[in-house]
Formats: structure tokens, sequence, C-alpha cells
């Protein structure tokens, strides 16, 4: 029998958290579960957390492979993942009980391409926010009402969704490797070409908010890599013509420096340039005439 969800968790270095994670999806209401779990080349304990779960759990898949990232171990799932629709969960993270359940029935009752639950992140100190607060099942059919009720690009959370593996497969729609911030590009794309989506109340995934996580710190690289993912939506969005709030369309950022200290940021958007001193003080804002 087909799965009804394939699971897909990319594992690096998690040995704290990757059972919680884990056992949070082993334990699913929705029993029909393909987990797929790709260890990209951990030097922890967690290839041996995850072969002692999987020689009790037939569902689960393991892929090992040399470090790559999340966006090439994400695709490596995507390559042999077998159920009606995907899913992904992060391995420092974990899930509600009847997440994949509440989802799935949710895609299955409006023949949806997508559906969408919201957000709580849970900080060490026991702190919580809900980052995205869904109170509705609706379904969205429109293009710009999907970007804006999943507050994309500002927010491109890949995991807290199940999208239909054939529209998938059907646009080729993939993860950047070798970059950070690849969830930009894979969900402004299934966004557009997955044609509906349904918003489900009454499940939750859990963000666990990792202070030593790779994607904590803001490096050169990443900052340039984010800008490199946001002037790739802006091309796809003028492609496609997606009209999203300018805030969006930052085109260039410039970062002075004195002692590796920031002095000064300039943000440059299409219509607007914003200065801020010590990063964080807006100063002057500049309109630009197109």
């Amino acid at each position: 029998m087909r799965p009804k969800v394939s699971v897909i968790v990319p594992i690096y270095n998690v040995e704290k958290f990757l059972s919680r994670c884990l056992e949070s999806i082993i334990n699913q209401t929705l029993e029909n579960l393909e987990i797929i779990c790709v260890d990209d080349g951990s030097t922890d304990n967690s290839n041996n957390i995850l072969k002692e779960l999987a020689a009790k759990d037939n569902r689960i898949v393991v892929i090992n492979q040399e470090n790559k990232g999340v966006g090439a171990a994400r695709n490596s799932a995507m390559d042999i993942a077998k159920g009606e629709y995907i899913g992904f969960v992060d391995s420092d993270d974990w899930i509600d009980l009847n997440y994949f359940e509440k989802l799935y029935e949710a895609a299955k009752k409006y023949d949806a391409s997508m559906a969408c639950c919201g957000i709580i992140r849970k900080y060490p100190s026991s702190r919580i926010r809900k980052k995205m607060n869904i109170v509705d099942e609706k379904l969205y059919t429109s293009a710009i009402s999907r970007y804006r009720i999943t507050e994309t690009p500002r927010k491109c959370y890949v995991y807290n969704k199940i999208y239909r593996r054939s529209e998938i497969e059907q646009h080729r729609i993939r993860f950047p490797e070798g970059v950070y911030f690849e969830d930009i590009a894979f969900m402004i794309r299934a966004l557009y070409f997955l044609p509906t989506l349904v918003t489900v109340p009454e499940t939750v995934y859990y963000y666990w908010v990792n202070y030593k996580s790779v994607t904590r710190e803001m490096t050169d690289q990443k900052q340039q890599d984010l800008l490199t993912a946001r002037l790739n939506f802006i091309e796809f969005s003028r492609k496609y013509h997606i009209n999203c709030d300018e805030k969006f369309y930052i085109k260039k950022k410039t970062v002075y420096k004195c002692f590796k200290v920031p002095i000064m940021k300039i943000y440059e958007w299409e219509t607007i340039k914003k200065y801020y001193l010590f990063a964080c003080i807006p100063i002057f804002e500049k309109r630009i005439s197109l």
C-alpha cells in the first residue's frame, strides 16, 4: 500500500534532539507513513540513534551521505519518496501526534495540493511564541492568497506543510544545494505551481530554537545567500506577475564595519533606500525613482 505521507527528516549532529523528533513522527495517529531519514554526514551519535529506532520500525528508511547541507539531504529523500504527499520535519523540532492526520484529512477533504498548519517556537528558557497562528480551516485558490496566508516570502517555512508529491514532481521543484536559505526558492515555486492550499487548525508544528544551530549566526556568506534568494524571488515574481508588499523586494544590502562591528547598514529595495546606524537604528530613508 502506498504511504499517505512521506516524512522527510534531514539529520546532522543532533543527538540531543533526534529521539524527541522521531518519536513524535513514529507515534503519529496517521500510521500509514514513510519516514525517510537522511544522515547528512553526522559525526556525533545521531547515526546510532537512527539505527536503533529504524531497527524497531520498518517504516523508517535511512539514507547515509557525506555532508552536503539541508537542501541536498531533502532532495535525496524526495528522489525516493513514494507517498501521496510529502512533508518535512527538521531533526531538532517535533510535531503534535495528530499532525499528519489533520493535514492529510484536510488535504483530501478539499482535494488540495497543499495543507498548512500553525507553528509554535519553543525556547530553552521554556518561553513559547506563536510564529504562525492558523485559526480557520479554509481553502485558498489564488496564488496571491497562498502567498499572503503563509506570509511568503518573508516567512518561507517549508516544514509546517504537506505537498502533493505528483505535483512537486510535475513541476520539478527542488531545493538549491550548497547554499543557505534554500527554503525560499522551494516555497515561492511550490506556492505558485501547486494550485490549492488548505489551512488546518487544531494541530501544530513545534520549532525548537537551538542557539547552536548552523542557521543562527548571520555570517557574510549567509547574508549573501539571503540576498541572492531574494533577488531570485524578485525575478520569479516579475515573470509570473506576483505582486507582494514592497518590503519583500530588497535588492541590495551594504554593511560598513569598524573592527568587525557593524556601524552602518544600507538596505536598498525597488523604490526606497534605508539607512540604519549600528545595524538596528533607522536614521534615514530615500525614495528611488524607477
